[in-house]
């Protein structure tokens, strides 16, 4: 069955409050492609391409807390909200997708951060 309620989201400013207060009680997840990665980064996130889905969609439901916070990022907030869906279907109960992705990150709240 589809859980169509929507996902719930956070914005970069909150985002970067949260990764400022203690992101060791935070799961970050970064879905973008390993090259995008090379481009722009925030510390913390762990990588897991979403075209490399069947490679690592099991142990992440293994390695993850479905009660811990999880906040997850893409370039822009498509591909990140397509795992939010997945994970909450899995009963994750505290998922968030990042709006804007690091492309809002790096506008908004961190200019080091390169734009691509």
């Amino acid at each position: 069955m589809f859980d169509s309620s929507p996902i719930p989201e956070i914005d970069v400013q909150q985002l970067a409050m949260r990764l400022a207060e203690s992101s060791q009680s935070l799961q970050l997840i970064d879905v973008r492609e390993r090259n995008e990665v090379t481009f722009a980064y925030i510390e913390g996130f762990e990588v897991f391409p979403l075209s490399e889905f069947e490679q690592w969609s099991e142990e992440i439901l293994l390695r993850l807390n479905p009660e811990a916070e999880t906040i997850v990022i893409c370039h822009h907030g498509m591909r990140s909200a397509q795992l939010c869906q997945w994970l909450k279907m899995r009963g994750f109960n505290n998922v968030q997708n990042v709006m804007g992705g690091i492309d809002a990150y790096s506008r908004l709240v961190d200019p080091t951060i390169r734009r691509y």
